[in-house]
């Protein structure tokens, strides 16, 4: 969590990738389920991969709980209370393409609301029970995102 300078996205996730700052968002509802999100067909690393609810990047001088709900809030119009709850640091090459090498933050939050996607971001969404979730990793890891496979476990 020291910052010692600064890149921009792309290129901080070029080759073996940069180590930086990231944050996972698990929002749970009242029934226990966890919403996860696939991932637009646009983005440059893990495309139509299923991940947690919304995951970012904190922009130079801005905090992790404040970064988290403005990304929470653009791609699944979702306002809640959130929490960082635990850390840990990865990384994961895609393909021949790029790498995330982050020191990520897990937040969670409650929601019950309407779901209002960014469809430049989210190309699907769906509530979970964790035990189907962590079922289903197991039997397809190839579906999901390498962050959600760490994160799923620290929670």
């Amino acid at each position: 969590d020291k910052i010692i300078g600064c890149e921009n996205k792309i290129k901080a996730h070029q080759g073996k990738g940069l180590l930086h700052q990231a944050f996972t968002i698990f929002i749970f509802n009242k029934k226990k389920q966890v919403l996860i999100q696939k991932r637009n067909k646009r983005k440059m690393l893990w495309p139509l991969i299923w991940e947690t609810s919304c995951s970012g990047h904190p922009k130079i001088g801005e905090s992790l709980l404040p970064a988290a709900r403005k990304r929470l809030k653009q791609e699944l119009g979702i306002n809640c209370r959130l929490k960082s709850v635990a850390k840990f640091q990865y990384q994961a090459a895609y393909k021949n393409i790029g790498s995330e090498n982050e020191g990520c933050a897990i937040i969670v939050g409650k929601y019950n609301g309407k779901i209002k996607t960014n469809p430049k971001e989210v190309a699907d969404w769906k509530w979970m029970g964790l035990k189907e979730l962590k079922q289903d990793i197991a039997k397809n890891p190839q579906k999901y995102a390498p962050w959600l496979k760490i994160a799923i476990i620290k929670i």
